[in-house]
């Protein structure tokens, strides 16, 4: 599948005409490094020179995952729904996060266990994922159902004016789901891929990456067909977010992925309609050896190496008020004329 129609999620002439305008501003060349760039990926996506990115907002797609039955992760699946509850509460880590940086926020449930949380939104498919060990972590049309409603749920926020998504996602043993669809995908062995999640031993890893190398042979799917990849190893949250970057790709709007879980959303994105990466935007290169794998084969690059592996979407929240400042300076600042001064030249 492709994205079709002609449709190219970012226009070079708007990309370069943000870039011309960067090296108008009295400033040294390229002094903002790649924030001028992102801002001109935005511009691109957006298909605008000026434009605002004060209308912001995340989803946070929630699910749980029955690989955790293999012992993958430190915790277990009740955590899920606590940090879910804490969120819709206002309390939870990306909440905060997101209050001071400006960004709405959105709960979507796409496959935790239990009753509904308050405050979070119900487009539940399924209670967890299947262990994918034992069998196919979703069915073909379980995973439909979940890209249709991260592409509906992502929809009506660009149509409430948001001119960024931000992408994130809780759900104890994604890390694993991820890493199991990269490896997958890329044709990487475990032990290579692995990190350690919330915070694993040496021999948590060796069995994590056990698992996800036994399951690799066990499970029947075919690299060329990713959503056969994804209803393998996936969860429902990886799914939702590959609906809502197709739907931030027919809308121009930039989406804005976070750490290993929402790129590895983006790869089965790209595997499925290639050339969709061009609609994102990646916020930083995160600690997980997955996370670093999928944005080399992708060719992306982020502004920030800091070993972030908060998930949730907090590393996109945080690249918002950096934006911001670059932004300002891109709208605000003296052109060289303007301080009368010759223009660098570019050598």
């Amino acid at each position: 599948m492709r994205l079709g129609h002609g449709l190219e999620p970012l226009d070079e002439g708007y990309y370069k005409a943000v870039l011309e305008h960067w090296d108008g501003i009295a400033k040294p060349l390229d002094a903002l490094g790649q924030y001028e760039k992102i801002l001109a990926r935005i511009g691109g996506i957006l298909r605008k020179s000026s434009f605002s990115i004060d209308r912001r907002a995340l989803i946070v797609f929630l699910s749980d995952n029955g690989i955790v039955a293999e012992g993958v992760s430190q915790s277990d699946v009740s955590v899920t729904r606590k940090v879910a509850c804490s969120m819709a509460s206002g309390k939870g880590c990306v909440s905060l996060m997101a209050r001071r940086a400006g960004v709405d926020v959105s709960y979507v449930d796409v496959g935790m266990k239990g009753d509904p949380v308050p405050g979070v939104v119900n487009r539940r498919v399924r209670e967890g994922s299947r262990d994918f060990l034992l069998e196919n972590a979703m069915t073909q049309d379980e995973a439909l159902e979940a890209i249709t409603a991260g592409h509906e749920e992502a929809s009506a926020l660009i149509d409430a004016g948001n001119t960024l998504i931000l992408l994130g996602e809780m759900g104890v043993g994604n890390t694993t789901t991820s890493a199991a669809v990269g490896c997958a995908l890329l044709g990487k062995k475990a032990a290579e891929a692995v990190g350690r999640g919330s915070g694993m031993s040496d021999s948590m890893m060796a069995h994590k990456a056990d698992v996800i190398d036994r399951a690799l042979s066990l499970r029947t799917y075919d690299v060329s067909d990713p959503l056969s990849v994804l209803c393998a190893f996936g969860g429902y949250d990886i799914a939702a977010m590959v609906g809502a970057i197709l739907a931030c790709a027919v809308n121009h709007v930039p989406a804005v992925p976070d750490g290993l879980i929402t790129l590895s959303a983006l790869l089965v994105a790209e595997r499925l309609f290639p050339g969709i990466r061009n609609a994102c935007i990646c916020s930083h290169v995160p600690r997980e050896p997955m996370g670093r794998m999928i944005m080399e084969e992708l060719g992306l690059q982020a502004p920030v190496d800091a070993s972030l592996a908060l998930g949730e979407g907090s590393g996109a929240v945080m690249l918002m008020p950096q934006l911001d400042v670059c932004l300002a300076l891109y709208d605000g600042a003296n052109s060289f004329s303007g301080i009368g001064m010759d223009a660098y030249g570019r050598f």
